[in-house]
């Protein structure tokens, strides 16, 4: 005898909303308090994250977990290097994780958000020492006390970038739900040869991106940054 499919209206209403303010409440969070996670608080997050769905089951995550001293030696390599123009001009990504040419509306919301940060900072268009610094602050990870560095293994297609997507934000997610926080850094991606050396990354595989953990500042002026969303009628058709 087959049962029900469960009516997805009985789901309780404490748990929709538990999901929902996980999700809602995830920002990037860009200082971070130095109080440490607990190991075992890292794994739990990176277990239930796991759980995002791939491809035939490929799982083609790789992460790397820095804290302490490990932390910092990668921190001073890549601040060494974002601090030198001519180290800084022979860095190249290995995959472009932007548009190679800008259009509307996307330009218009990383134009957006890139001066309502550095308008919160008090960092003048002009100021490009200023924009420099608050930018190499993504390579101390905001001071955050988890470092993770995200790879891939080469081999891998498209399909797997996307499943890794759904890894990621699974993270996010699960991090909120413990009450910590996160900064997914892209910024990261040009930096592969950097990485890879002080890492000892096998040849085999490709950087992802970076991303930040720990407890939120809460008085950090840069943590008030609050991004817009598209409403869904903008985004979305309902077909009847």
């Amino acid at each position: 005898m087959h049962s029900s499919p469960p009516d997805l209206a009985a789901v309780p209403t404490e748990s929709t909303a538990a999901v929902d303010a996980a999700i809602a409440s995830r920002r990037s969070v860009r200082a971070f308090l130095p109080t440490p996670i607990p190991r075992a608080t890292i794994e739990d997050i990176l277990r239930v994250a796991a759980r995002a769905p791939s491809g035939t089951n490929t799982q083609p995550w790789k992460v790397r977990v820095l804290t302490g001293a490990s932390l910092a030696r990668l921190s001073a390599a890549l601040l060494a290097v974002h601090d030198d123009p001519a180290q800084l001009a022979e860095q190249r990504e290995e995959y472009a994780y932007y548009p190679r040419q800008w259009a509307s509306p996307y330009i218009d919301r990383r134009r957006k958000i890139g001066w309502d940060l550095y308008s919160l900072l008090g960092i003048a268009k002009t100021d490009k020492a200023g924009m420099h610094a608050q930018f190499g602050r993504n390579y101390v990870f905001f001071d955050a006390p988890v470092g993770l560095v995200f790879t891939i293994d080469r081999l891998l297609e498209q399909g797997s970038w996307l499943d890794y997507g759904m890894f990621l934000q699974n993270i996010m997610v699960a991090a909120r739900g413990r009450g910590l926080d996160t900064c997914p850094q892209a910024a990261f991606t040009p930096f592969h040869k950097v990485i890879e050396r002080e890492l000892q990354l096998p040849e085999t595989e490709m950087l992802v991106c970076g991303m930040s953990l720990g407890h939120a500042a809460p008085d950090a002026v840069a943590n008030r940054l609050v991004t817009e969303r598209e409403p869904v009628a903008s985004f979305a058709r309902f077909l009847d």
